[in-house]
């Protein structure tokens, strides 16, 4: 017996460790709460879910009963669900990380990353307050994975489509006509 709640013991602390140890992503985008981020109830503790646009795993552009989808500027919505067609028929699965957020969860990403980074003013270098971020207002998706990232960045102008800022390749914005140039990248 002894040794089988050792070993239990072992198992939740390095269960511990591991949540303990992940982080934020360069630009703030933290996937989904995981189940260890949720109570017995299955709601996240405190943290952001569904209704503040946190998305499941493999969502598309096609899941619009998902607010993180649904709430997203229609003409970007239209643009990225066009990207998506065009992307299958070269083979390629496009998913949404993120689209709209609510400003709790763009600010619960701005407290992590102040967290890992040590200070707002170095956080800030990579995740935007509620007031200045493009996913708050719907006007900006996340995509993955890397070859769907790619194509829009080849051929995502002539949805509109274009990646907007140079560190974060997965953002994409609605920042041209369909068929025009993409603006330089800040």
């Amino acid at each position: 017996m002894t040794t089988l709640s050792g070993l239990a013991a072992v198992a939740a602390v390095t269960s511990l460790a591991v949540v303990a140890c992940t982080s934020v992503a360069a630009d703030g985008d933290d996937p989904a709460p995981t189940d260890s981020d949720r109570s017995s109830s299955g709601r996240a503790s405190g943290i952001p879910g569904a209704a503040d646009g946190v998305l499941p795993e493999k969502t598309s552009a096609f899941d619009t009963d998902l607010p993180g989808v649904a709430k997203l500027d229609p003409d970007l919505l239209k643009a990225v669900q066009q990207a998506e067609t065009a992307m299958a028929k070269d083979g390629i699965t496009m998913q949404l990380t993120t689209g709209w957020r609510s400003k709790k969860y763009q600010q619960a990403l701005l407290d992590k990353a102040i967290r890992k980074y040590g200070s707002k003013q170095k956080a800030l270098k990579y995740v935007a307050t509620p007031e200045e971020s493009h996913h708050v207002t719907g006007d900006a998706v996340d995509i993955g994975p890397t070859d769907a990232d790619d194509w829009i960045i080849r051929k995502g102008a002539r949805f509109g489509l274009c990646q907007t800022l140079s560190h974060e390749r997965w953002h994409f914005e609605l920042a041209t006509t369909p068929g025009g140039e993409c603006p330089p990248m800040s």
